[in-house]
């Protein structure tokens, strides 16, 4: 038995003995007996069938939860990497996984006598590395301390079943342990405690509760704090998770260990000294969440065909089930859990160096595979997109049966990959986020078409959406090796695929204020990716950097019509001296490579629809694409293993053509129309309109209802240091295009704003005067310069 639990062995002593069974029954190649009934959802994101009328409520309000965006005023930060649960469990619905671009950084020191300390990061996250913060402590992206040597990478980890796996006893998993190889079978799987409990949760099985699995997460990457649940709230969730007393142990030992191995969660409150009243997430809605979880059903293993019985009889004879256990009995019956829970050394090649309570560096929980055809990409760190790949990775005490696989015909392979699909999420696998079969939004509609499309043209609309929602893996090019995200979608997502995307893809850029005052870009490019495919790397910035800004992603809507905007219309607002009249407002063309006229990006650093791809390809993405005639954007070569172009000039075509298409975005009916017209009348009066042109004329003569004149303007405060980027210099951005932004908060370049009220508030510069009358307005007229504004 392992140490950490020599004292319970008194506890523990008679329910071994219960729960041990005798030797295995003879069974059939492939054959794994009969499994739980009524426990399966019919689809990834079902609840338990069995959950009662009250739980299903908990259920859909712990789902709002997950999709909760936090803003800075409801406690998020001031460090985080995400701001909803839902970012990293998306896949392929809420409560998944998600794709490389969602991984986070774990880190730490290994000192000289070999001890291991979990890193320190801004807040302190136990060892993860937050990406983003906002406040004056720290740069936008908080530096990583010089002395942190073990730099690794986290994918998330699918919700579905948990609540079954909650209720497994500890000693269904511990005996399945073999620590020193006592039966020489090579597989040595150990139990990994948390605080003397049967770990079960995380990529190295160091969480016992649901509880503690999900306070966790929610202030190492969102910075929100919680307050632990009370004894009854624990008592009253899916999982009895109530802390039993000892000395009813050997009276009801066997109920006892399902609740007793729920006990631990993190010690006490969480805190923050942001401002926002402690817990930022109170305990009812923690509640509602950890109830969602628990109640995620595991989807239903389907029939098994040919095809599939053959790949089971292959997963049986490869031994896959030394550690992806096919039964483990839980008080419901026997789950189809494929995974005995336990740690295995995978060996030197996936080996991280993060220590984990017992778990060392090269061991991790062996994966259920329940479900496990829709949650990739696999390995602890999503390194491989394919189950194949996931299989041929595989190393340590599993390189026996990786080798194994590698020997195994095409026709035995293919089986194997049916088998392990047919355990459940097929039907709902996806190359992206858009569900199979995704219908096209009506015209007009967010992430709808402009007009009516022709046959031909809705083929280009959907094969250009697919790109661009598809994520993309290391052997497709993606990072060289750096990158923000692993599709288009991955930041362009909200409300719907094409949007904005929230303060957790933010791009950051850095840059070097030197001694004269000048501007110089970092070696690296301004760019300070958030991921890499080089695991042990943190993307840390140029060491001489000062300047750190972040970029709000923009939504996409209506790019088409941007880009068909009359030249002579944008010139025509350009006043670069404040001469016409002299008003303090100075608008300026940002002139491109050729002599374009910029109009997309908040310094208006790119021309066209097209070039907009190929430098989102290239500088987001890390993809190279084909010289194309006039075009002066995108990558076309890079020091990768994957031959350039890594995408080609038709597909870059397809996902500019989608852009192209995209309808601008609806405006949104007032709830009191006639204030609302005030406030239109109140945004002209103010001065608003001087920048923010309601209408641009396309070369056709269309109205192009954007609410912004395309010109860079300075509107940050005097003082203030930025990011040059062609002819835009530190302190100058473009007027951003008001429509839309009924849905696409937060605001501003930064994201720094969370309301309309504070985006005004941020306006300085040229923008001063503006600011101020507003803030000198009526209260009436203040509020219906809002409600107008929610209208776009």
């Amino acid at each position: 038995m392992h140490r950490a639990s020599r004292a319970r062995a008194a506890v523990l002593a008679l329910t071994l003995l219960a729960a041990c069974p005798g030797p295995e029954p003879e069974r059939a190649l492939g054959d794994f007996g009969p499994m739980a009934e009524g426990i399966y959802g019919d689809a990834l994101g079902d609840p338990l069938p069995y959950a009662t009328a009250e739980q299903r409520a908990t259920f859909e309000r712990g789902h709002a939860v997950a999709l909760r965006r936090f803003a800075r005023r409801d406690g998020l930060g001031p460090a985080f990497n995400v701001t909803f649960c839902a970012a990293c469990h998306e896949r392929p619905v809420t409560g998944g996984s998600s794709g490389l671009y969602r991984n986070f950084f774990l880190s730490g020191v290994e000192t000289a006598d070999g001890a291991f300390i979990p890193g320190f990061s801004a807040g302190d996250a136990g060892g993860v590395i937050r990406l983003y913060y906002y406040g004056d402590d720290y740069p936008a992206r908080p530096p990583v301390p010089a002395e942190t040597n073990v730099v690794t990478q986290r994918n998330a980890i699918p919700f579905f079943g948990v609540g079954l796996v909650a209720e497994l006893d500890g000693a269904e998993i511990e005996r399945r342990a073999d620590p020193d190889d006592a039966d020489g079978d090579g597989i040595s799987g150990r139990v990994n405690y948390d605080r003397g409990f049967v770990g079960r949760f995380g990529r190295k099985a160091q969480t016992v509760s649901i509880e503690g699995f999900i306070r966790g997460p929610l202030f190492n990457h969102l910075g929100v704090t919680t307050d632990p649940l009370s004894e009854d709230q624990r008592a009253a969730l899916p999982v009895d998770s109530s802390t039993p007393l000892v000395r009813g142990a050997l009276l009801e030992h066997g109920r006892l260990l399902s609740r007793f191995a729920q006990a631990a969660a993190p010690d006490g409150p969480t805190l923050d000294d942001d401002g926002v009243a402690d817990p930022e997430l109170s305990t009812a809605e923690l509640f509602d969440l950890v109830s969602f979880a628990m109640l995620l059903a595991p989807p239903r293993p389907e029939p098994r065909t040919a095809l599939s019985q053959r790949g089971a009889e292959v997963f049986d004879q490869l031994d896959c089930d030394a550690c992806h256990t096919p039964r483990v009995d839980g008080p419901r019956g026997p789950l189809p859990l494929f995974s005995d829970l336990l740690v295995h050394d995978m060996g030197p090649a996936l080996a991280d160096g993060i220590r984990m309570k017992d778990a060392d560096g090269a061991e991790f929980r062996t994966q259920p595979l329940w479900g496990i055809a829709a949650v990739g990409p696999y390995l602890h760190d999503g390194r491989a997109l394919t189950l194949a790949e996931a299989i041929a990775m595989h190393g340590g005490e599993a390189q026996p049966h990786a080798d194994a696989f590698q020997a195994l015909s095409a026709d035995d392979a293919a089986a194997l990959e049916d088998f392990l699909v047919s355990l459940g999420g097929r039907a709902q696998a996806t190359p992206g986020l858009l569900p199979p079969g995704a219908p096209i939004p009506a015209v007009g509609a967010y992430g709808g078409p402009r007009r009516a499309l022709t046959p031909a043209e809705e083929a280009r609309f959907l094969a250009g959406r697919a790109l661009f929602d598809a994520d993309q893996g290391p052997e497709d090019g993606v990072g060289a090796p750096r990158m923000n995200g692993d599709s288009c979608r991955a930041c362009h997502f909200d409300p719907v695929i094409g949007g904005s995307g929230p303060r957790g893809v933010n791009v950051v850029r850095h840059g070097i204020l030197n001694a004269d005052g000048r501007f110089v870009a970092p070696a690296v490019g301004t760019i300070l990716h958030r991921e890499t495919i080089l695991r042990g790397d943190a993307n840390r910035p140029q060491a001489e950097a000062n300047i750190f800004e972040l970029r709000q992603t923009p939504a996409l809507f209506g790019l088409g019509l941007i880009d068909e905007i009359d030249e002579d219309a944008i010139l025509a607002n350009a006043d670069p001296d404040d001469t016409r009249p002299p008003d303090g407002i100075s608008g300026r063309v940002s002139w491109t490579d050729g002599g374009r006229i910029g109009r997309f990006g908040w310094k208006a650093q790119v021309p066209t629809v097209d070039e907009f791809t190929r430098d989102a390809v290239g500088a987001e993405l890390g993809m190279t694409l084909p010289a194309v005639a006039g075009m002066t954007f995108g990558v076309l070569h890079d020091n990768d293993d994957v031959p350039d172009p890594e995408l080609s000039a038709e597909d870059a075509q397809l996902i500019s053509d989608y852009v192209r298409l995209l309808a601008p975005p609806p405006r949104q009916p007032a709830s009191d129309p006639d204030a609302a017209a005030r406030g239109e009348e109140v945004f002209a009066e103010v001065g608003c309109a001087s920048c923010h042109v309601p209408t641009l004329p396309t070369v056709g003569g269309e109205d192009v209802a954007l609410f912004s004149d395309l010109l860079l303007h300075e509107i940050l405060p005097a003082d203030a240091v930025g990011i040059e980027d062609t002819s835009a210099n530190m302190r100058e951005l473009r007027t951003a295009p008001l429509w839309g932004i009924a849905k696409t908060a937060p605001y501003l370049h930064d994201g720094s704003a969370d309301t309309l009220e504070d985006a005004i508030a941020g306006h300085d510069g040229e923008a001063a005067a503006v600011r101020d009358a507003f803030d000198a307005l009526p209260t009436a007229d203040r509020a219906a310069l809002l409600l107008f504004l929610g209208t776009l």
